[in-house]
């Protein structure tokens, strides 16, 4: 028999980090429910449990050093490995006004989740995720952090302006890129996954796309084959540019 996958969801017990610990679970992966409220994550990981899908909670803050090496260490000890992580953990913040009336803390406090919350729990896993055999970090990004489809007037983004979440999402693009190129000799593929305007508590439930369909492409970019990219920035409908 095939050995089960493990993977580790951050900001899993809700919207699109839900989705994603549950379409894994349903392929048979055992899911970690990464999750900073202990209370929901632990309801979350018997959610999907009650569905037959083995599930644990992990508690962890991706904005706390010693919350991230404390879920590595759980990791280590329950399951020995580490064979995906999804990055999904992530927040709008409170300022939403035009880039000239922002101040350095605005962007500070998106970009210790979305940005550096990213880094912190990549580099703890890591160690982990080399054991595996084909491990696969999956950062969930969007079409509003692409460089390219900002600066096009014409793009469905030109109208967005939102300078921490979307400078957020342009660097962790960034960070990607980088951790692909360095991992490159290994079985490691590291992607950007874009789900689309999905309707969760980060836009106030108004995208189009629902929370199920925002996760097919870390799904798939989490199971990916010896044969699949890394380093790549994709939806469900092909390359986002960067």
């Amino acid at each position: 028999m095939p050995v089960e996958k493990i993977a580790l969801v951050t900001g899993a017990n809700k919207g699109i980090g839900f989705e994603i610990a549950r379409q894994l679970g349903e392929q048979g992966t055992v899911v970690l429910v990464g999750a900073r409220d202990e209370v929901r994550g632990r309801h979350a990981a018997e959610s999907l449990a009650g569905r037959g899908i083995a599930a644990a909670l992990v508690r962890i803050d991706v904005t706390d050093a010693a919350s991230v090496a404390e879920a590595a260490i759980q990791v280590e000890q329950r399951y020995g490995r580490l064979d995906i992580l999804v990055n999904n953990a992530g927040i709008l913040g409170g300022f939403t006004g035009a880039p000239s009336e922002a101040a350095a803390d605005d962007l500070r406090q998106v970009y210790e989740t979305n940005v550096f919350g990213v880094v912190s729990v990549t580099n703890a896993m890591l160690p982990l995720l080399r054991r595996s055999e084909a491990g696969r970090i999956v950062n969930m990004s969007s079409h509003v952090g692409s460089l390219t489809l900002n600066s096009d007037p014409e793009s469905p983004v030109a109208g967005l302006n939102v300078i921490a979440y979307q400078s957020s999402k342009t660097a962790l693009n960034a960070i990607t890129v980088a951790y692909a190129k360095e991992l490159r000799a290994t079985p490691i593929k590291v992607n950007a996954a874009h789900p689309g305007v999905v309707a969760t508590d980060i836009n106030g439930h108004q995208g189009q796309r629902t929370p199920a369909e925002g996760a097919v492409i870390a799904v798939r970019l989490a199971l990916l084959d010896d044969a699949g990219p890394s380093g790549a920035s994709l939806s469900e409908d092909g390359v986002v540019p960067w």
